[in-house]
């Protein structure tokens, strides 16, 4: 049996690569923007584009309970490993293939490896931490990385498709199958403990002993931050080119800017977060989030409905709204026994993926029936929604599983 060691020590070897396994994923999983703008000037239907988001946020449903026995099998480094090298492979093949059918498929690979990669970067953080707030201060620290993916992803694309080389857009993706290989490369050099090896049990057995009321309205939570979530970072840059009539360039600049205030609001939570109360803050945060929401809401329909405003007030969401998912975590992933961790990622890894299928289906159709001027209205019911239910939560957070 292998022996933990101290979370100071162990963090600070592996802090980079954990970093740029979030950074990997966000940008394989967050140019589904890019790809929708793309292929709906390529004439491919919004319905077409919105089931595309299924064929990533499926199979991360369906193989997030089985990576768990797959990767306490290989140990979480070996499976991280072989998950970045399937993503490395697969984005480095990309620019290559011209059928709209390979869009579905290397999506629903990038789904699969993004399932083994998060079970592995949490399980490696939970086994390294057991205090509330050291691990929302870490969670946010590493999940800041992913935002910066988005911002990364949208200006480098951004600039590919306004210049004059705007036809081979796709050889973006060979900067992933670098990174990829950068990052494999540093998890080789380093020696990273396995969590504690327990007997095999049956995935039934394991869930019936993990479930009860709380962690259901957790999940609940989880499903309706991703499901708002994903209508920002996927459908924002074209509500900005439909609705506000800028070109591709600055739908994916504006909606870039987005993730750098969602990146500032990861950093900046994880370096103040021990000062406050995990669920005042978190209260606070989506407070702030409808009083955006309504100033938004305000300009559109008493200004005037094409206003250039919304264009920088819809990033400054992403400032209060991106603690949010980090921090509900980190609150419910303290009280998990360290040897359900992976099995309890998993559950967060599957309701966040049906959150995700379920907003892109339903943004899919509020675009194709033209109903963007109802966009803000839209994000305002999700918030609600979210804020009533993490009430419910929080009021009930006390207890243990």
């Amino acid at each position: 049996m292998i022996t933990v060691p101290k979370m100071t020590t162990q963090l600070s070897k592996i802090s980079l690569p954990l970093r740029l396994t979030f950074l990997i994923f966000s940008m394989v999983l967050n140019c589904m923007g890019i790809v929708i703008l793309q292929l709906s000037e390529a004439k491919v239907t919004y319905e077409k584009l919105g089931f595309l988001e299924s064929f990533k946020d499926l199979p991360i449903a369906f193989i997030s309970l089985f990576a768990v026995n797959f990767i306490s099998r290989f140990g979480t480094k070996k499976s991280l490993i072989l998950a970045l090298t399937i993503v490395g492979i697969c984005s480095f093949i990309l620019p290559f293939v011209e059928v709209f059918w390979f869009y579905r498929l290397w999506f629903a690979i990038i789904g699969t490896c993004f399932a083994i990669g998060k079970i592995c970067v949490f399980g490696i953080i939970r086994n390294n931490i057991s205090e509330e707030k050291a691990l929302a201060k870490t969670m946010n620290s590493v999940e800041a990385s992913f935002m910066i993916g988005i911002f990364v992803v949208n200006t480098g694309f951004g600039w590919l498709i306004s210049s004059e080389y705007s036809e081979f857009w796709k050889f973006g993706f060979l900067s992933v199958s670098l990174l990829c290989a950068v990052t494999i490369f540093l998890f080789l050099k380093l020696p990273i403990s396995e969590p504690e090896r327990i007997r095999k049990a049956t995935i039934i057995k394991d869930l019936s002993s993990l479930f009860n009321p709380l962690l259901i309205i957790f999940l609940a939570v989880i499903f309706s931050i991703v499901f708002l979530e994903q209508s920002f970072n996927s459908w924002l840059p074209s509500f900005y080119k439909k609705h506000l009539k800028v070109n591709s360039f600055f739908a994916l600049q504006a909606s870039s800017f987005l993730a750098l205030f969602s990146y500032l609001g990861r950093t900046i939570t994880a370096n103040i977060i021990h000062r406050f109360s995990l669920s005042k803050y978190y209260v606070f945060c989506i407070t702030l989030i409808v009083i955006v929401l309504i100033i938004i809401i305000g300009i559109q329909f008493f200004n005037t409905e094409d206003s250039r405003a919304l264009l920088f007030l819809f990033p400054v969401i992403g400032l209060f709204f991106s603690p949010l998912y980090p921090v509900i975590n980190s609150k419910m992933i303290a009280m998990i026994d360290k040897t359900k961790a992976n099995l309890f990622t998993s559950l967060i890894v599957i309701f966040s993926s049906l959150g995700s299928s379920v907003s892109s289906i339903m943004m899919a159709i509020l675009f194709g029936k033209e109903l963007l001027t109802f966009y803000p209205v839209y994000i305002l019911s999700a918030v609600i929604v979210i804020f009533s239910i993490s009430l419910i939560y929080f009021r009930f957070a006390d207890k243990k599983i």
